[in-house]
């Protein structure tokens, strides 16, 4: 090996060791030693930032197993602590909205973070697959009654997280299964649906309230849900539009594009059905 190769390889190695220790430390896989806490954390997640934007070797090192490998143990370890604190709202009597609310946003702040850094290693598909798994779980809990009128930060910020996702699989970067596709988009559906006027409504009532969805956030998920929908089989796309219909005095999101492609390709599907069972007919009466 030539020493310019040696020196490569050195580089490379050291690279590798910064970046599987920076993400530990971001991903929660190693809690920071005393008198380190969040700010150990949160430095290292911006050292991560910084090597995959900056660190032409970072790209090479993404590529290794190892690296790939503690990245996945990192999602399932913030997911899993995310879901832990979620879950402490419910199960801990002793638990109050309002003293949990710090711990839980910052579980989210890890939770955004991910969906910024995971699409430049290739790996999103693992957060959306974990994301997809508990979200039954996360609605079912966020939606509880003892939340109603509290949390209106992690309300808003589930959306912003399940928008990154919805995103991802809608534009295909992310490919999941269609039964998989099909249940993301009921479960978040639904409560976006509900919760775009909630918040709107809590906002002209309250002045000082801040917790409302943009206007890019909401074309966002718009266009999310609507690519998503246009990736589903045909029947899943009509039970979907079919309740978007019936529930017509609910104005966002606005699913007229996808309602008008499927319209289209129903009727193209149907023309050529009958093209072709004339055709076979005419090729029948000839012999």
């Amino acid at each position: 090996m030539s020493r310019i190769n040696t020196i490569k390889h050195v580089d490379l190695s050291s690279t590798k060791d910064i970046f599987v220790s920076a993400i530990r430390f971001a991903m929660s896989i190693e809690e920071p030693c005393f008198p380190f806490g969040d700010e150990l954390r949160i430095s290292a997640q911006e050292q991560v930032d910084f090597m995959l934007g900056e660190d032409e070797d970072a790209a090479i090192v993404m590529a290794d197993d190892e690296v790939k490998s503690v990245v996945r143990m990192g999602i399932c370890n913030i997911i899993h602590l995310f879901e832990m604190d979620l879950s402490s709202l419910l199960l801990d009597p002793a638990v109050e909205p309002e003293t949990a609310d710090k711990s839980i946003m910052r579980r989210v702040s890890d939770l955004e973070w991910m969906c910024n850094v995971l699409p430049k290693m290739d790996l999103m598909k693992n957060f959306v697959s974990n994301w997809a798994a508990i979200s039954c779980k996360i609605l079912r809990i966020i939606e509880d009654k003892k939340l109603d009128d509290v949390m209106w930060d992690l309300k808003l910020k589930l959306i912003e997280v399940t928008c990154k996702v919805l995103e991802a699989v809608g534009y295909g970067s992310v490919i999941l299964p269609a039964p998989c596709r099909v249940q993301l988009l009921k479960n978040w559906f639904p409560y976006v649906r509900k919760m775009k006027p909630l918040l709107d409504s809590k906002g002209n009532e309250e002045t000082d309230f801040t917790y409302q969805m943009d206007e890019d956030l909401c074309q966002a998920i718009e266009g999310a849900i609507v690519s998503l929908i246009l990736t589903l089989p045909s029947n899943d796309q009509a039970d979907i539009l079919a309740d978007w219909i019936n529930n017509k005095e609910v104005v966002y999101p606005d699913l007229t594009e996808a309602f008008e492609v499927w319209c289209y390709r129903t009727k193209s599907a149907k023309r050529r059905l009958v093209e072709g069972l004339e055709s076979h007919s005419d090729a029948a009466i000839s012999t």
